[in-house]
């Protein structure tokens, strides 16, 4: 495969990504809307939902898995998502009522090794 076809390629994935993340910030405020725009429609992925269909989704055309997750304040759970590679990344929260929505996508996703004690990052 050439690398203008791969490029044109990840940058369509990319957009649709990106589309569906959009979506979900707008989702925040007014989830009723979003969840019946056409952007979200096509994208083909639902802003929010049920974490396992979201989840199967994510793996099943992205081939995305849970890297990380952590706890918020306000109990909702957050979720990164990468694919083997970092190639691409996405940042899931679900909610305590049960609902799950896309907040963040993107490509190139890097894991920090630990340095130090003290829990400091770096590359």
């Amino acid at each position: 495969m050439s690398k203008q076809v791969q490029s044109r390629s990840r940058f369509d994935l990319t957009h649709i990504k990106l589309m569906a993340a959009t979506v979900s910030l707008v989702a925040v405020s007014a989830m009723p809307v979003a969840a019946a725009s056409p952007a979200a429609t096509a994208s083909g992925l639902p802003p929010c939902g049920s974490r396992p269909e979201i989840l199967k989704q994510l793996s099943s055309r992205f081939k995305e898995a849970p890297v990380a997750l952590g706890l918020a304040k306000d109990g909702s759970v957050v979720e990164v998502l990468t694919t083997d590679n970092g190639e691409t990344w996405t940042i899931l929260v679900s909610q305590p009522n049960g609902s799950s929505c896309l907040v963040a996508i993107g490509e190139g996703w890097e894991e920090l090794k630990r340095v130090g004690a003290k829990g400091e990052r770096g590359a």
